[in-house]
């Protein structure tokens, strides 16, 4: 199936025509360009700290195809936070195990998450357009709240042109064109960005030649709910790898490498598509069960960023400010987490609580975070696509020394699977008095543990958290208007202790409102905590 411009899976936000469409021309404090998971997740963000957000996106809602379907730990965090993660967690097919074979043998398989005490698995696989109906049917929950969101489907952005302090944006509809203003334009439009191209902007980095196919396909089967990658997979026609995993709905995302130099109109013929279906199933079960293709695309490798992420009044994230490889699930995780970085800073600055020089911290972390998930892409790729005789003799040695020795399997690199990124260093963090576990350090995001009949991160909502541990004198912070939630917890279980304590008596714990770790004492300090809250805002010591 070929999807139009605008077919929709879900649809989610209609077309409707507003005010703004004729008459003077309105002013939005933020206006999102795309209504994919990180736009959505921005909005919503930004609309329950009270912050007007308007998406503006050129679908009607989730558009057709599995596209992500990987989402990991610290998204469904994030999501949970927001209100949408336990509907994601029960529509998804929860996964910790991951399996790696070589031809027939399998070399070694890994658990994301052995240890207990979080609320949230490592992994879900879900398709993306349910991911963006939870978000959507947040949005709906916080707009019947108060929150000032406003999504308009088949608003296509066609320019954009910025001054000093504003963007003015020019509006396609079916009713035709009209301009808005904005204090702020937050780009979420995707790898093709067409803000980014209005605006003269370019990626930098590599694109791999090798192509690769996926194919959706719908099917029962008893393959287990698991992660499965294949190095010279023994099944015909799957080239140097191949990706098996179970998604909702008994839909099964299978990929295959294909190389470079491959006719793309011929890969998607139906029944060359089948013929390797075929294969992978008989090969596994000895059978090849009656399926549908339900979705199926070509796409190559690209590890690229932009060089900036802010241009004045104009911000980047997810696709439009970065791009890596499917494998190891850093696109829309990593799109995500920027969102939630993006979000309460944003909300500062349009509060005026603080200067608009904390954006930069946004694009400063995450151009970080972008170059991490680049490094970790671009090595996964060069592994499972080696591209001389040398480098493939290595490659495959490797794997025959993982099969019978457990050292060298950190070296096998299927796709190293996403995980957040830890800010070590930046400007917005603190001391470390506490010299506590390194899993909870400043620039750390916040390690989930038990916490009465509920869970740690649960709790940690909203802005500023000073987060007091055992029996320890303290008391609330505030900083002109800026206030700290005091959460002091006294029965601490053994997991909140290994992750947050160590030997400590006593911790106290400044955290930012994305749930990443500012500072920590051993003790309450009034002015120490002060002074890490002056710095986490953006502001300077005087």
């Amino acid at each position: 199936m070929v999807a139009t411009r605008y077919e929709t899976v879900f649809d989610l936000y209609p077309y409707a025509r507003v005010a703004g469409q004729s008459g003077p021309v309105q002013r939005h404090p933020v206006v999102i360009v795309g209504g994919g998971p990180v736009g959505l997740a921005l909005a919503l963000d930004l609309g329950q700290r009270g912050t007007p957000a308007l998406v503006l996106d050129d679908h009607e809602g989730a558009g057709l195809g599995s596209k992500a379907i990987c989402f990991a730990k610290r998204t469904l965090d994030i999501a949970t936070r927001l209100g949408a993660g336990q509907k994601m967690v029960d529509k998804g097919v929860v996964w910790n195990v991951g399996k790696v074979f070589h031809g027939q043998g399998k070399i070694f398989e890994f658990n994301l998450l052995p240890e207990d005490g979080h609320l949230n698995p490592a992994f879900i696989n879900l398709q993306q357009p349910y991911f963006e109906k939870s978000l959507f049917e947040a949005i709906e929950t916080a707009q019947a709240n108060g929150a000032p969101i406003e999504i308009r489907g088949r608003n296509q952005v066609t320019g954009v042109t910025q001054q000093e302090d504003l963007v003015t944006i020019e509006v396609d509809t079916p009713e035709g064109l009209y301009r808005l203003d904005a204090d702020w334009l937050i780009a979420c439009d995707g790898a093709r960005s067409p803000t980014r191209e209005m605006l003269g902007l370019s990626f930098e980095g590599r694109v791999f030649e090798d192509n690769f196919l996926i194919a959706d396909v719908k099917m029962k089967a008893d393959f287990p709910t698991e992660r499965w990658f294949w190095f010279e997979p023994p099944f015909e026609g799957a080239g140097q790898s191949a990706l098996l995993h179970k998604q909702p709905d008994d839909i099964w995302r299978i990929d295959f490498q294909l190389g470079w130099e491959i006719d793309r109109e011929r890969e998607m013929e139906p029944e060359r598509i089948r013929s390797r279906v075929d294969a992978m199933l008989s090969s596994q079960s000895g059978t090849v069960p009656e399926y549908d293709l339900e979705w199926t695309s070509i796409y190559t490798f690209q590890c690229r960023r932009m060089q900036r992420f802010r241009h004045g009044r104009v911000l980047f994230a997810g696709d439009s400010a970065h791009q890596v490889s499917p494998f190891g699930a850093r696109g829309a995780n990593s799109g995500v987490q920027d969102a939630e970085n993006l979000a309460w800073k944003l909300d500062l600055v349009c509060k005026g609580i603080s200067d608009q020089a904390l954006l930069d911290s946004y694009a400063a972390e995450r151009e970080h975070a972008a170059d991490e998930n680049i490094l970790n892409s671009t090595r996964a790729t060069d592994f499972m696509t080696p591209k001389t005789e040398i480098s493939q003799i290595f490659r495959n040695a490797v794997l025959d020394l993982a099969a019978r020795a457990s050292f060298a399997r950190p070296l096998v690199n299927s796709g190293r699977l996403s995980v957040p990124s830890v800010y070590d260093g930046f400007p917005l963090f603190g001391e470390d008095a506490l010299q506590g576990p390194a899993v909870s350090r400043p620039g750390a995001p916040c390690p989930d543990a038990p916490v009465g009949d509920g869970f740690l991160l649960g709790n940690l909502t909203g802005g500023f958290t000073l987060l007091a541990l055992g029996e320890i004198a303290v008391e609330p912070v505030r900083l002109e208007a800026i206030e700290t939630r005091l959460l002091h917890l006294t029965d601490l279980s053994p997991e909140l202790r290994a992750r947050y304590m160590g030997s400590s008596l006593g911790a106290i714990y400044l955290i930012r409102p994305d749930q990443h770790v500012v500072a920590r004492w051993p003790a309450f300090d009034a002015v120490a905590i002060a002074r890490a809250l002056i710095t986490a805002t953006g502001e300077t010591l005087v």
